[in-house]
């Protein structure tokens, strides 16, 4: 059980079949980690309605990760409202790995994310947490520090009520290119022109509460 790392196209591999394969994950904000059915459930430890913005969390896989990959894993939400988030290609200013000291605390607030001092691309999908989210269902790409929305598609996830089983997600990152995927349908594909291209670093797990979502099978892979 839990994580492996390979030598061959996989460089990293977690069933996420419980808390046991996350013990070693970073988590920064109030996460609650169990199961659903043999997948790993994440929901919020605080109520949103008490605590606002600091009831969100982000949890971090350990491993570094090069430029060149595929990142897959399976979603499931379970109830909502609330919002998914992925990092990845993330780490500190002027090189710093994402975990240093140097770097600001970190406790789950969004700001910290994205106009803090930590570099990073981030794709959010089930964006059912506003009414207005809920009216006009897109998956947003954005660029930190920064915040700048860079690339959008239209989410086919469903409200939880008609939520299917799990459905497959997918990231390419290379280069300059970043392509997203819900069961296989492209929902976009966008080239950094800016120069500054984000390369390799971390991955990471992020929803708004009060959402519970279940998630498994995460393959990461070299292209």
């Amino acid at each position: 059980m839990g994580a492996t790392r390979l030598e061959t196209g996989t460089l990293y591999s977690n069933p996420l079949a419980g808390p046991g394969d996350v013990a070693g994950w970073v988590a920064e904000g109030p996460v609650s980690v169990g199961s659903h059915e043999g997948a790993l459930e994440l929901s919020a430890a605080l109520d949103d309605q008490e605590f606002g913005d600091h009831a969100h969390w982000t949890f971090w896989c350990p491993v570094e990760f090069p430029d060149g990959i595929r990142i897959g894993w399976d979603f499931l939400p379970l109830a909502e409202p609330g919002l998914a988030m992925l990092f990845f290609a993330a780490a500190g200013h002027q090189g710093l790995d994402l975990f240093s000291p140097a770097l600001a605390p970190r406790t789950g607030y969004y700001p910290q994310y994205h106009s803090g001092d930590i570099d990073a691309l981030h794709v959010s999908y089930f964006r059912h947490k506003y009414p207005s989210e809920r009216a006009f269902r897109t998956c947003n790409l954005r660029k930190s520090a920064g915040f700048e929305l860079v690339a959008q598609g239209a989410d086919p996830l469903p409200p939880t009520e008609d939520a299917a089983g799990f459905y497959r997600l997918e990231v390419v990152k290379d280069g300059a290119r970043v392509a997203f995927s819900i069961n296989g349908l492209l929902l976009f594909d966008w080239q950094d022109a800016s120069g500054k291209v984000l390369a390799g670093g971390r991955i990471g797990f992020r929803q708004m509460a009060p959402l519970r979502a279940a998630y498994r099978n995460l393959v990461v892979e070299r292209l």
